[in-house]
């Protein structure tokens, strides 16, 4: 049975939690360019009530935020139906294995460190985990 979390319009929708505005409002418009809705939190705090109440196809986590960090975002995220399901992709500057484990133990899609990414490979990413 399919997905019934696409809008009306068929358009994907991407919840981008990061607390850096600059980067926020650079790959929110590439991924509005691409066609994808992107609702943004610029806190894990907020990020979890979006997740909740927007329904978005994939959720970019960043692990260092504001309020509540990404690890605990993603593990609340597992924790509920309404979330469970929904594909995670880390885009981090923290790139020890440990917190690599610890984030794909949890239940992360990808891990993905921003300094060994250009913005274009990881909207590469993005189609890739929305497929």
């Amino acid at each position: 049975m399919a997905k019934q979390q696409d809008t009306s319009n068929g358009v994907k929708k991407i919840l981008f939690v990061e607390d850096e505005s600059a980067l926020q409002k650079t790959f929110g418009d590439i991924l509005k360019q691409e066609g994808y809705e992107v609702v943004s939190a610029l806190d894990g705090e907020v990020g979890l009530k979006l997740a909740k109440t927007q329904s978005p196809d994939l959720i970019l986590l960043d692990l260092i935020l504001p309020k509540m960090d990404g690890f605990e975002v993603l593990e609340k995220l597992k924790e509920v139906p309404e979330t469970k399901d929904i594909p995670v992709i880390i885009l981090t500057n923290m790139g020890r294995m440990e917190e690599i484990g610890k984030a794909l133990e949890l239940g992360a899609k990808t891990y993905l460190v921003k300094a060994n990414y250009t913005l274009q490979e990881v909207v590469e990413k993005v189609k890739q985990a929305l497929e």
